[in-house]
């Protein structure tokens, strides 16, 4: 596993991203794991996070696009510290776009926020998770709207590997499948258990055998086939 990869599992954790025990999730699944990017709150953290999703997008995509796109409303910082990040990496100049969820119709308006798109544009789009692909199914067409954009790919921060809407497959390759454009992510919910197995971070072991066996039934149940 890449450095940057063990870097961020330990910086999900120590940010209070990532946490273990009992959640229900939206879907109604029990779930041994839960992941809120909206717990990164400081300009520290923040710009870290640019950085990780700098150097994912460069491993999966490469650097030859235009835009970085984030889904309003968790996307629209993403967007901002990524195409930054970018820029402090590797030296390369892209604009970041976000949409709104409501069209404005004074001063700056219209429906994205930052750069315009244009016909011809290469787009990578940025989330901080996929469970369903509700959010591209909203965005897709609101990008494609807007000019003849080319979809380099989609970049999220943990994949979770359950099975998205159709049962079989989880929600990134689905989102893949459907919409013809990669999609890939920092990790992968595989990588984080393998790592963080009876390892301390912060001072305690985050994964112990009990809560990897529970891990291990949940995707029994959910876990991509």
């Amino acid at each position: 596993m890449e450095e940057y990869k063990r870097e961020f599992i330990e910086f999900m954790v120590s940010s209070d991203v990532l946490k273990f025990g009992d959640f229900t999730l939206k879907s109604g699944r029990k779930s041994p794991f839960f992941m809120n990017a909206g717990a990164y709150t400081t300009g520290e953290q923040l710009h870290r996070l640019g950085l990780y999703y700098a150097q994912a997008i460069n491993d999966n995509f490469g650097l030859d696009f235009d835009i970085v796109f984030g889904p309003a409303y968790k996307g629209i910082p993403l967007s901002v510290v990524t195409a930054m990040a970018i820029h402090e990496l590797y030296g390369k100049e892209v604009r970041y776009c976000s949409n709104r969820k409501e069209v404005k119709d004074h001063g700056d308006s219209g429906i994205l926020l930052g750069s315009d798109l244009h016909d011809g544009d290469r787009v990578v789009m940025v989330e901080d998770v996929t469970t369903s692909g509700k959010s591209i199914e909203e965005t897709y067409p609101i990008l494609k709207g807007q000019a003849n954009v080319d979809i380099v790919g989609l970049m999220v921060s943990l994949n979770r590997q359950e099975v998205g809407k159709g049962g079989v497959q989880c929600a990134l390759d689905e989102v893949s499948e459907l919409y013809g454009f990669p999609t890939a992510a920092i990790v992968s919910m595989g990588e984080v258990a393998q790592y963080l197995h009876n390892r301390e971070v912060c001072g305690r072991v985050v994964i112990d055998d009990e809560l990897m066996a529970a891990i291990g039934a949940y995707y029994e149940l959910y876990g991509a086939r």
